[in-house]
């Protein structure tokens, strides 16, 4: 828990760390406690929920009786007096989530993504079904602190721009943030989809199994969101977490990058889907035949969704080559996911992304032996492998979590004092 300052330069700061307090106590705290939490002084913690009061942010509750003296009064957080929305833009899909000041998701939405080939009305698009979230669950635009936008990298988070996603045809060095809030009128704040998946969980799950631990993140590409010491990993230029390019198969196939045996290239859903078609689990198809050692051209995002559900339904009714594929597809990143333990230290491994849930009761189990019975896995301590409790939606909450961190938690930089 952060402490507070009885400093009188850094209201903004104990007002931040009050707030998180509270956010997190259910169902409510007294101002003693909120002292006793924080280390201020009870004249700076009554001066603060004094504003927080008159903002709307928090209210009064009921009185708590415990032993002698005068019942305190409990202050809890009023969940609908502000909401954050959260957007993630995955090469196949478009998922939108309202969050309440809480962190909790109010309504969630999810939209094919247009002709990837053209931003301008992508982004649009992704305004117009802002707009309508709102008004669907009757949210005044004045209670909305910003828009958090999660997409996948490499990103110039400086600029807000997309800088060369690889399977965003068209979207090189796109201004995504600047266009978001232009089209939308709200605050925006961009961030890398995998470590958005990884804020959600610390927002949702703050305890101590969120300390060290890596979002293996499975949607038309993979990443790794990092958390080391309950901190998210973002790198020198936000782009921490490009876990594709990892070699796990010496003799594997070309990757586009020009290596073999690339994690990414080996065990996205395109790939498995290709090795399923040209098994003859599933039938032919014109639009996937890139050939299986080769980079891939060109993906009919639409067709591939399609038939990942067509693979994975096979394999979970036990067809003998769609288990070998998923096998296979589990040892790869059970390979990758040994990297990053050995590198990182961590104890955690957290899946999702909008392609998981489906291949989840297949792979997730497998994963986790597999990686316990490695032999080059360096740490003694056991690593659990499971599905994120967030769902498909992880990314988008991820961004929205992203607009109330800025602006509720509390940071140690607004305790300096210009000289």
């Amino acid at each position: 828990m952060r402490k507070g300052h009885n400093l009188l330069a850094v209201g903004d700061y104990n007002q931040a760390v009050i707030l998180d307090l509270i956010r997190r106590a259910s169902p409510g705290l007294s101002r003693v406690e909120i002292a006793g939490e924080t280390g201020l002084s009870a004249q700076t913690v009554s001066n603060v929920t004094r504003r927080l009061l008159k903002a709307g942010l928090v209210k009064e509750g009921e009185r708590l009786i415990a032993g002698p003296g005068k019942p305190r009064t409990l202050v809890e957080l009023v969940r609908t007096s502000r909401y954050a929305v959260g957007v993630h833009l995955d090469p196949t899909v478009v998922t939108y989530a309202l969050l309440d000041l809480a962190g909790e998701v109010v309504a969630d939405h999810r939209t094919p993504t247009p002709s990837a080939a053209d931003p301008d009305t992508v982004i649009a698009l992704m305004a117009e079904e802002v707009r309508a979230l709102l008004a669907r669950e009757d949210v005044a635009r004045a209670s909305v602190l910003g828009v958090g936008i999660a997409a996948p990298g490499p990103l110039d988070s400086t600029q807000g721009i997309l800088l060369d996603p690889p399977l965003l045809e068209g979207w090189q060095h796109v201004p995504l943030r600047d266009a978001l809030a232009e089209a939308t009128g709200f605050p925006v704040v961009l961030e890398k989809d995998v470590t958005a998946a990884a804020v959600a969980e610390l927002w949702v799950d703050s305890g101590e199994d969120r300390d060290n631990f890596a979002f293996f993140y499975y949607g038309t590409g993979i990443g790794i969101g990092l958390v080391v010491d309950h901190e998210v990993l973002r790198g020198a230029s936000d782009n921490a977490g490009d876990m594709g390019h990892l070699m796990v198969q010496a003799d594997g196939p070309v990757c586009a990058c020009g290596r073999r045996g690339c994690v990414g290239d080996l065990v996205v859903p395109f790939r498995l889907v290709q090795r399923a078609v040209s098994s003859g689990i599933l039938g032919p198809t014109a639009s996937i035949d890139t050939p299986l050692d080769g980079p891939v051209r060109h993906i009919d995002f639409d067709e591939t969704d399609h038939r990942f559900t067509e693979f994975t339904a096979a394999a979970r009714r036990g067809d003998a080559a769609a288990v070998a594929i998923s096998d296979d597809a589990a040892t790869h990143i059970a390979r990758a996911l040994v990297s990053v333990v050995n590198l990182l230290d961590i104890d955690h491994v957290v899946c999702g992304g909008p392609f998981w849930r489906r291949i989840a009761p297949i792979l997730r189990e497998r994963i986790e032996r597999l990686v316990a019975d490695d032999p080059a896995l360096i740490p003694s301590h056991p690593v659990t492998v499971e599905s994120s409790a967030i769902g498909e939606d992880v990314a988008a909450v991820g961004a929205g979590c992203l607009v109330l961190d800025q602006t509720l938690s509390p940071r140690p930089s607004a305790l300096l004092i210009a000289g």
